[in-house]
């Protein structure tokens, strides 16, 4: 998969692209992750990107010619490309949208600075505007990598367990189920004894009943948006009559 990102701050992704999953990813060639830096495609001997915003008000806005230009120099052969910018007035970036970007094969990221970019680009230029959460940031930098990582582990070969990414928080609407490893005692603490059991479908049940735990006490709101079973309810009474017991015993 390739990843073109267009930003101010090249620098700024290097460590991040080196090390970790996305560096093993770059090494064996799953991934081509390359940088455009936009201030290269500023004209003058300032090479500036940005300027006041027509009708006054606070702030500089990023001008459209070196976005533009930067652009144009990015080979799109294929008919998949898609043209991102991380903004946030963009619609919420979550698990879903990650699976639906891992299916293209190449994802053009525009990292807004400033007040924000010319709408004169958006609107010929953009696909789609992404936000990471309801909060401002200095630019888009940080969004560019939250998407990366979120999409290329998706792509095969980019995670050690192949159906590792199957079993994250989020996928299939709930939150994950609590991990535990060596030491088996741990400042007082044992690992639940149904997991040194050797009994897969207690296992199961188990972290299916944490999951919609732990979704429950944490994120109740996900629940409302998740198609759960039959199974899942049953164990969703059980634990509800849990907490309802444990919190009347506290009383």
């Amino acid at each position: 998969m390739e990843f073109d990102i267009l930003t101010l701050f090249p620098d700024l992704f290097k460590p991040f692209l080196e090390e970790g999953v996305l560096g093993r990813a770059v090494k064996k060639g799953i991934l081509d992750i390359r940088l455009t830096d936009i201030r290269s495609f500023a004209e003058g001997r300032h090479k500036v990107t940005d300027d006041r915003p027509y009708g006054g008000g606070n702030g500089m806005v990023m001008k459209p010619e070196p976005i533009y230009q930067a652009l144009n120099s990015i080979s799109r052969d294929g008919t998949d490309s898609s043209v991102i910018l991380l903004s946030p007035q963009g619609i919420k970036f979550n698990q879903a949208l990650a699976w639906e970007l891992s299916a293209s094969s190449h994802i053009i990221l525009i990292c807004g600075r400033y007040e924000g970019v010319d709408e004169r680009i958006i609107s010929a230029k953009v696909d789609l505007e992404l936000s990471i959460g309801d909060y401002v940031l200095s630019g888009g930098e940080l969004g560019a990598l939250v998407v990366i990582d979120a999409v290329s582990r998706l792509i095969p070969g980019v995670l050690g367990g192949e159906k590792s990414n199957l079993e994250d928080s989020f996928e299939g609407g709930l939150l994950e189920h609590p991990h535990f490893t060596r030491p088996r005692n741990f400042m007082g603490q044992e690992v639940p004894e149904v997991l040194l059991s050797g009994d897969h479908e207690k296992i199961r049940l188990w972290r299916r009943k944490e999951s919609l735990k732990r979704t429950l006490q944490k994120r109740p709101d996900l629940l409302k948006e998740t198609a759960l079973s039959r199974e899942d309810l049953t164990l969703l009474g059980e634990i509800k009559s849990e907490l309802t017991g444990k919190d009347m015993s506290d009383k």
